[in-house]
């Protein structure tokens, strides 16, 4: 008997059914375990461990906020000048790492820091005084080992910690009071030039910048020396017409080249300019020798297709991630940048990241850019209204990293992987056309997930503590310090 319509439309779709299943079966089939990244050596994560001093120096505030403003005014005025004072015998003569001045400074910088919160007035001259430090330092350690743990722990203590006791003040002020860009030291360059947002800025300079998505915490935080800064660029200046182009790697879709227009329309917290030292030997053998490095990038973008290299290998230039954009370009004429490499010796930051992708503990990290002793810096731009963004990020980031050691994995949602396999082939068709897809080239659909679990965690995470945060300062009446944070997000 001939089997009727309906039942050869009812087998054909069981058969449909069958093979779909057979499909997202096969498609839940989980990838090979990933190799674990090894920590670094024997070396340690830098971790402040004065829990006492910062309740000390919010205490100093409280206290202050009750002073007469006249009385604080003249109290900040004085220790101000004692730190200028220290400041200008920093840069006396050639000081050692170890000299007992460097914690001296490092005292009156973060105790000022807890008067000036309470008198916005005077963020200027705390700014201005943290740039003098700066310089100061910088130009000292061109003389030291900076591959040594003494002179990197220096060198970020004073550095880092300029920086953070200055967004502390800055946070207790409204963001029309916070300058939103803070001029360093405008080192002579003879490489083309122009001016961007009040700066003037050389072809060859490299900005670093700290961008606001949750990865951006992470690439920052998540290294043996906890920083600001999540991306590195390089920039080009036409010495014909003047035309600044920014040379970067993106994880969508590798090395680009953008206007400068389009690098500060995507949303950061955060940019410092850098540039070489006007008397470094490759100035001294060829002055044109940073513009003929951002030349080499900008020509390295324009012929050929470089894919995002998430393994984070700075010595393979076939892949390339954003600091190697920098390290690579400079290395054509002569200079090595990140004299003191990043390492990563923390089990739990490698586990995560090795999750992600990242296969070498020893590596560039944005943030240790900035302790260079070859690179000066310029200026420093700011979002007023994202500081508080950051802050919260970077508390949030901290605490997840504290689950990481305590053996909490980077989990995903394994019912979705056919889902992403089919998004990561659909990625891949689009990049053969030079297209981008949703999920980046070089990025597994399982990686993928993984990012997606800790973006979302992440963002509940920081709602729960923006929460705490505004309960806060219902109550003691100022924004909660940055130590307040972490402990809120634990």
């Amino acid at each position: 008997m001939a089997e009727s319509r309906g039942q050869r439309f009812r087998k054909r779709a069981l058969v449909a059914f069958a093979v779909v299943v057979a499909l997202y079966l096969l498609l839940l089939i989980p990838d090979g375990s990933a190799p674990t990244l090894p920590p670094t050596g024997s070396r340690s994560a830098f971790a402040w461990n004065q829990d006492n001093r910062w309740k000390d120096l919010e205490s100093r505030f409280e206290a202050a906020r009750r002073i007469p403003a006249a009385q604080l005014l003249e109290t900040i005025r004085g220790e101000a000048s004692r730190l200028k004072e220290q400041v200008a015998r920093a840069r006396e003569g050639r000081r050692p790492v170890d000299d007992p001045l460097w914690d001296a400074l490092e005292q009156e910088l973060f105790a000022l820091g807890s008067h000036v919160a309470a008198q916005p007035a005077e963020l200027s001259t705390y700014a201005e005084l943290i740039f003098s430090m700066r310089e100061a330092i910088k130009e000292q350690s061109v003389h030291w080992d900076v591959q040594s743990p003494t002179a990197r722990i220096r060198l970020y203590r004073l550095l880092y910690g300029g920086r953070a006791a200055l967004e502390e003040a800055m946070l207790q002020a409204s963001a029309a009071a916070v300058p939103a860009v803070l001029k360093g030291r405008d080192e002579p360059s003879a490489s083309p030039s122009t001016v961007v947002r009040g700066v003037r800025i050389h072809s060859g300079d490299l900005l670093l910048s700290r961008g606001a998505a949750p990865t951006s915490a992470l690439i920052a935080r998540g290294s043996d020396f906890p920083g600001n800064f999540s991306h590195v660029a390089l920039v080009h200046v036409d010495s014909e017409t003047s035309a600044v182009s920014v040379v970067e790697a993106h994880i969508e879709r590798g090395v680009a080249i953008s206007s400068v227009q389009e690098y500060l329309d995507d949303p950061k917290r955060r940019v410092m300019v850098l540039r070489l030292r006007s008397d470094s030997e490759a100035l001294a053998r060829d002055p044109q020798a940073a513009h003929k490095a951002a030349t080499a990038g900008r020509a390295d973008a324009e012929a050929r297709h470089i894919p995002y290299d998430f393994a984070m290998d700075f010595k393979d230039h076939s892949r390339i991630f954003c600091s190697e954009v920098a390290s690579a370009g400079y290395e054509r004429v002569g200079v090595t940048l990140w004299m003191g490499l990043s390492t990563l010796s923390s089990p739990g930051v490698c586990s995560w990241l090795s999750a992600l992708g990242v296969r070498h503990s020893l590596t560039q990290e944005p943030s240790d850019l900035e302790y260079d002793p070859q690179l000066c810096v310029v200026a420093e731009w700011r979002d007023p209204a994202g500081l508080w963004e950051d802050h919260l990020d970077n508390a949030v980031t901290e605490a997840m990293l504290e689950e990481a050691e305590r053996g909490v994995a980077m989990d995903h949602s394994a019912i979705l992987l056919p889902v992403a396999r089919v998004m990561k082939a659909y990625s891949w068709v689009l990049n053969q056309f030079g297209g981008v897809g949703p999920i980046p080239e070089g990025m597994s659909a399982t990686v993928a997930l993984r990012l997606q679990w800790y973006r979302s965690r992440h963002a509940s995470l920081k709602a729960a503590l923006a929460e705490r945060a505004r309960a806060f300062q219902a109550e003691r009446g100022y924004v909660a310090p940055y130590w307040e944070l972490v402990r809120l997000a634990r």
